[in-house]
């Protein structure tokens, strides 16, 4: 059954994931796309009900205020212009937000609510054979929520056709590597193929401080090991990726400033061979997890804690070196149980631990020491776009930082990050 549609077209607007997560929640799919959409661009989408111009403070971009084609507000498609700016303000209370969005979705434009993840699944398994036919897909398995979801609805939509590599990249947190292998391979007899590539991956990383070049050193490298690895194999013509729509909107529109690349958006290398297949590009965290559900994964892989593309590649920050690689490793080993004994893993969205690329004096063994510090952050979040700062019992942090003072070598002060997102963004590169 194909969804009823609501586009937010975006007119400078800070709040486009706020209004799109708003109109889903009543149960119609939303989807946000540039001003400069063209009026076919916007027939061509599947069964748009309604537009929402969707202003704000980035409105004016080069001193040109800017605005949708012409042909867009006489076309016979219901619209309703929301602003963001205090000249004609959006309600900010939600029960009024809500009454306004209901009545201009169903009653205007007379909209279904039809929008689950059962139809959803559906739609893109369609869309997946439609555009694969008897193609191969090669898939890169982490182990994480997104390349976990994504694996399970690509086999249920092509079966054996889908080819899942995992690439052990010497940036994985400790034992990693060792339970994706158990659970896909032994467990779930995924088609796996396992890759140690960490002497390659640390090799190009070698001296390279900012954090952007890690991420599309990183990304790159990715790509290269998978043509390696489709070269071996008959029939790779596509690349899966576990891309979500933060990813998107985080490396950057046409009116809002890029916060951070990701390594599936802007890290791929100008000769990729393969056509990408991403059928979680348009979902929230939360809603990639509720697609995980109703594909019957397991909930301990569902819930499992979110861990970024690049790996431990973004929390050794500065230029990474295999010292400072260990003490992120080990420190965060030492996080995830403690939090796990304290009940906190079923609480907190996220935590894991970062070590900058600096020293501080200190004293161990009694003896004058000039080591590294480790900084943990622990945050909640419902999609990711924004971020508070979970309130960690005093005694758990101070069993924490006892043991990662004296279990982690080259250590020598542990510091807890209070900055909720923004101004911060959940990762620290």
């Amino acid at each position: 059954m194909k969804q009823d549609m609501i586009v937010v077209l975006d007119l400078g607007s800070e709040e486009n994931p706020k209004i799109a997560r708003e109109i889903r929640a009543l149960g119609v799919y939303s989807e946000i796309h540039p001003h400069d959409i063209t009026l076919a661009e916007l027939k061509a989408l599947p069964n748009v009900k309604g537009i929402i111009l969707n202003g704000g403070p980035n409105r004016v971009v080069d001193g040109v205020s800017i605005d949708v084609a012409k042909e867009i507000y006489d076309c016979d498609i219901p619209a309703l212009l929301v602003d963001h700016r205090g000249d004609d303000p959006w309600p900010v209370d939600d029960g009024e937000r809500e009454t306004a969005l209901k009545n201009f979705i169903f009653t205007i434009c007379g909209a279904e609510a039809n929008w689950n993840m059962d139809n959803f699944i559906a739609d893109q398994v369609e869309l997946i054979r439609n555009q694969v036919g008897d193609k191969k897909v090669l898939l890169a398995l982490s182990g994480g929520v997104d390349s976990s979801v994504v694996a399970a609805l690509l086999i249920k939509a092509i079966g054996q056709q889908l080819v899942c590599v995992h690439v052990n990249h010497g940036l994985m947190r400790k034992n990693e590597s060792e339970s994706v292998i158990e659970v896909f391979k032994n467990q779930l007899h995924a088609n796996l193929i396992y890759v140690d590539a960490t002497d390659r991956f640390l090799d190009k990383l070698a001296g390279v401080a900012d954090p952007e070049q890690k991420r599309k050193i990183i990304g790159g490298e990715f790509i290269r090991v998978f043509e390696e690895e489709a070269r071996k194999l008959e029939g790779i013509d596509f690349l899966g990726q576990g891309t979500i729509y933060p990813d998107i909107i985080e490396s950057g529109t046409k009116t809002a400033k890029m916060v951070k690349s990701h390594h599936n958006v802007g890290g791929l290398p100008e000769d990729l061979k393969f056509q990408l297949v991403e059928p979680l590009k348009q979902l929230f965290k939360d809603e990639v997890r509720a697609c995980g559900v109703e594909l019957g994964l397991p909930p301990a892989m569902v819930y499992r804690q979110p861990f970024p593309g690049p790996g431990l590649g973004v929390r050794c920050l500065g230029a990474i070196t295999r010292e400072r690689l260990a003490a992120v490793r080990e420190s965060d080993a030492i996080l995830r149980e403690e939090f796990e004994k304290a009940g906190l893993n079923k609480k907190v969205w996220q935590y894991f631990t970062v070590v900058p690329d600096f020293k501080s004096v200190g004293v161990k063994n009694n003896a004058r020491c000039f080591d590294y510090m480790v900084i943990i952050r622990a945050i909640n979040t419902i999609d990711a776009m924004t971020a508070t700062i979970e309130r960690v019992d005093w005694d758990v942090l101070q069993t924490i930082t006892d043991r990662i003072l004296s279990e982690v070598d080259h250590v020598n002060r542990v510091c807890y990050d209070m900055s909720p997102k923004p101004p911060a963004t959940i990762e620290f590169e």
